[in-house]
């Protein structure tokens, strides 16, 4: 065979690689308003940046007929490329071929493809559209799917790791994605579940279907194993590309500094105004995220779960950095059990990848409640507690009005290592609300009272000036600095540009004990 009669052999088996299950199953896959695992690579890498590996791959298997049923590459497109210009690597479950089901050969593409990714310092991302494992192959596809745990687990703050769930994801196959820093699920045609529908409905008689029990809202909304819930295939991918903005390549890197065009001095004096002079009346604290990030500019993550808690990207003065706010909008800013998994993670996460933290402040206290006890809400506030101290990178918190309690505590105070800890005039700081405590110090005085009501109003607002003041906790260095809400974003700047170059460290150990 010459080199002309070579070349067109491989030009053939390119061709047959790159064809999937045939045209058939690609047309069926357009018809279901999904691309296929080669157009998604096209879609969220740079323009002829792909480069594929382990093309030609395909199963052992012999039983069941399947030595008869072989197709290049085994149901998975493994490979590198750049996004942005910068290096990631990746795969992409071809559902055309074998349903997208893992196999031995298929397993160890994904494991290389990881392990390149781990050894080079550079973002994985998974583009899942899978029927789970191989029955044909038994426990060998088992095997795979424990090797890519391991691999998630040994990657896990290392390096950035992006799932998107764009088809099916049942079975063992969910916990790769549960293992990674991003879940992003399309609506309508992903779903991910332990067991599907039909089991259950045999199991326990409850009938669901695959969208109610595993789809992209439900997990979005209901479970919190998705932070993001997009329309499309193309929207998530390109949701890929921007959550990739704020991360650095791998733990040893700072995230990438942006040009900023936004003046860093800007000031507002809107933002006087956003805080309600009566304690009682919610407001909307993006109002506050978006109007000091870098052109109102705020990647929010986790948007439909537990929104008494806001989390997201954002920039100041071209810096990434990690904010974390309570939402007066909701549950008056409580913290709950779920509030409390969503904040610690996220902190955990920033730490991970040297994202400075801005924390605004606005929490009432834990949500009472006989569910949120039994529910273990003690082990799940302690979270953001753990979070919070561990965390090693700038640490800067702003308290727009309540901070009461064990919640103050936990939200980056002073004590638990806040680097720089601003409040505004209207912060509130104090064991627990004017009314409560006016009800516990001052009961007999009021039981004695003539008037009783008015009694009560003049004891509370006594409170509230002396020692609910932010002033009180300045006095005792528990607060750097009491700033007008205007100058937030000049003042978040300065201490962000102070801290930039911060090192701090933890006592060595083995590791710590979170309490999962």
């Amino acid at each position: 065979m010459n080199i002309e009669e070579k070349i067109k052999e491989l030009e053939e088996r390119n061709r047959l690689a790159e064809l999937g299950g045939g045209k058939a199953r690609i047309d069926d896959q357009h018809a279901k308003g999904k691309m296929t695992a080669r157009e998604r690579i096209e879609h969220l890498l740079d323009k002829g940046s792909f480069q594929e590996i382990d093309k030609f791959v395909v199963h052992r298997c012999h039983d069941f007929g399947m030595g008869k049923k072989k197709i290049p590459g085994d149901g998975v497109v493994t490979g590198f490329g750049t996004i942005h210009g910068r290096r990631v690597f990746l795969f992409s479950q071809d559902f055309t071929v074998f349903g997208g089901s893992l196999s031995g050969p298929f397993g160890e593409k994904v494991c290389k493809i990881m392990d390149l990714a781990l050894k080079n310092g550079a973002p994985m991302i998974g583009l899942n559209d899978s029927g789970g494992a191989r029955i044909q192959e038994g426990i060998v596809s088992l095997g795979s799917y424990g090797e890519i745990f391991k691999r998630n687990v040994l990657a896990s703050g290392v390096i950035p790791q992006i799932s998107v769930i764009m088809g099916p994801c049942a079975g063992g196959a969910v916990y790769s994605p549960a293992l990674t820093d991003f879940t992003i699920m399309v609506k309508k045609t992903s779903n991910m579940f332990i067991t599907g529908p039909q089991v259950i409905k045999a199991v326990t008689s409850e009938e669901v279907s695959p969208e109610q029990l595993g789809g992209a809202m439900t997990h979005n909304t209901r479970s919190g194993v998705a932070q993001f819930a997009e329309d499309s295939d193309q929207a998530a991918l390109e949701r890929v590309k921007e959550i990739l903005s704020y991360l650095p390549q791998n733990y040893r890197e700072k995230p990438p500094v942006a040009e900023c065009t936004d003046d860093p001095n800007r000031t507002d004096k809107s933002l006087n105004k956003v805080v309600p002079t009566n304690p009682k009346l919610p407001y909307d604290i993006k109002d506050i995220i978006h109007n000091v990030l870098d052109d109102g500019r705020f990647l929010e993550i986790h948007r439909h779960y537990a929104m008494n808690m806001v989390i997201g990207f954002g920039r100041l003065n071209g810096y990434p950095v990690g904010v974390v706010a309570n939402q007066p909008r909701f549950l008056a800013g409580c913290l709950d059990i779920n509030a409390s998994m969503k904040c610690a993670r996220f902190v955990r996460l920033c730490d991970c990848f040297n994202i400075p933290l801005v924390t605004f402040v606005d929490v009432p206290g834990f949500l009472p409640g006989v569910n949120q006890e039994y529910g273990g809400i003690i082990k799940h506030g302690a979270k953001i507690i753990y979070a919070y101290c561990e965390a090693t990178v700038p640490k800067i918190t702003v308290i727009t009005r309540k901070a009461y309690g064990g919640a103050y505590d936990v939200m980056s105070s002073k004590h638990h290592g806040g680097d720089i800890n601003y409040a505004y005039p209207t912060a509130e700081i104090a064991v627990m609300g004017p009314e409560g405590a006016v009800n516990i110090v001052f009961k007999k005085e009021i039981d004695n009272a003539e008037d009783k009501v008015a009694t009560r109003n003049r004891l509370i607002e006594e409170y509230r000036s002396n020692f609910a003041s932010p002033f009180k906790a300045a006095e005792l260095g528990y607060i750097d600095g009491i700033i007008f809400p205007e100058n937030t974003r000049p003042r978040l700047i300065d201490a962000l540009m102070m801290l930039k170059d911060k090192k701090d460290s933890l006592p060595s150990r083995r590791h710590g004990n979170i309490p999962l």
